[in-house]
């Protein structure tokens, strides 16, 4: 297990019930239910709890950051032939702003590079800023724009297709 301290800023509804640290560990189907919650509560189509038995069986690349009480984030990276995919990065919106979704996907582009990933690709909405702003923030560059991509309750919305060569520097 990774700890990850919790000494970040911390939404101050939540300074009563603050753990001390959250660790990084991989996904469990016991989690399931609550990462589906998390989905729900951060995603206006967000993933099914069918989707992640998909990617555990799979054998994706599937962490969270808990602790024994909640799991704030979770992330599935697919790997192949020397490249890895970001499929979802979601932290619940009550500690978005915290670091924790850069933790994680560090994690999860360390993981990838030891696993021999030299290139990782991710799809990201055009409307979410504060993703896109992340992955810029550590190197990743868009390539192309998919049209109409992912829907939205008045249509479709077009998704930018980012890159960036690993490890991290």
């Amino acid at each position: 297990m990774i700890s990850i301290s919790h000494e970040m800023n911390f939404p101050s509804s939540l300074q009563s019930n603050r753990p001390n640290r959250f660790f990084a560990r991989n996904m469990r189907y016991s989690d399931l239910d609550l990462i589906v919650a998390n989905e729900v509560a951060a995603y206006e189509h967000p993933w099914t709890k069918r989707i992640f038995i998909d990617c555990l069986r799979t054998g994706y690349q599937c962490w969270v950051l808990a602790n024994k009480r909640q799991i704030v984030a979770h992330g599935v990276m697919s790997l192949a032939v020397s490249e890895c995919h970001l499929l979802t990065l979601c932290v619940h919106p009550d500690y978005q702003g915290c670091g924790y979704g850069r933790k994680l996907f560090k994690l999860l582009l360390d993981r990838a590079h030891k696993l021999d990933a030299i290139d990782c690709f991710l799809e990201v909405r055009s409307t979410n800023d504060a993703a896109i702003g992340l992955y810029r923030s550590v190197g990743f560059t868009q390539v192309r724009k998919r049209k109409n991509y992912y829907p939205t309750t008045k249509g479709r919305e077009d998704a930018l297709i980012m890159w960036r060569s690993l490890p991290l520097s």
